[in-house]
């Protein structure tokens, strides 16, 4: 899978509807996750059934991911927004990373984490927000 660049929007518990509403501008497949799957939060409750993650990917190519805040995190209007760089091809995603994090700052460690991918989320030193998606390889 090559590397891909897309926007990754963050919400304040309305994920589902906002996604859902993009698909339907959009068009496409639509995919989500909630916390309660993962673990997160028992499900039947607001903080279970909020979406961990969603991807739509489009028919013109366009990818679209979001989320609801975690549990604890603000949630701020304005700058509810990440670049997300994710693939499976470990040094190159890397790479990036040590740059972007570089003069910057980190807010989760790149490192695995409990769906089994690498995974980290730094600011640049311009103040854009990342993440890094590393998928383990199949073989």
């Amino acid at each position: 899978m090559a590397s891909r660049l897309n926007p990754y929007l963050s919400f304040n518990g309305d994920a589902r509807q906002a996604m859902e509403f993009y698909k339907e501008v959009l068009g496409g497949t639509l995919v989500m996750h909630t916390y309660g799957e993962s673990g997160g939060g028992e499900p039947g409750t607001p903080q279970g059934d909020n979406i961990m993650h969603a991807m739509l990917e489009t028919p013109s190519g366009f990818t679209l991911m979001g989320a609801d805040a975690p549990p604890g995190m603000p949630h701020t209007a304005g700058n509810n927004f990440s670049v997300s760089l994710s693939g499976d091809d470990d040094a190159e995603l890397r790479g990036y990373w040590d740059k972007l994090s570089g003069a910057g700052s980190v807010a989760v460690p790149l490192e695995k984490q409990m769906w089994g991918d690498v995974f980290g989320m730094c600011t640049d030193r311009f103040g854009i927000p990342w993440m890094v998606n590393i998928t383990e390889g199949q073989g």
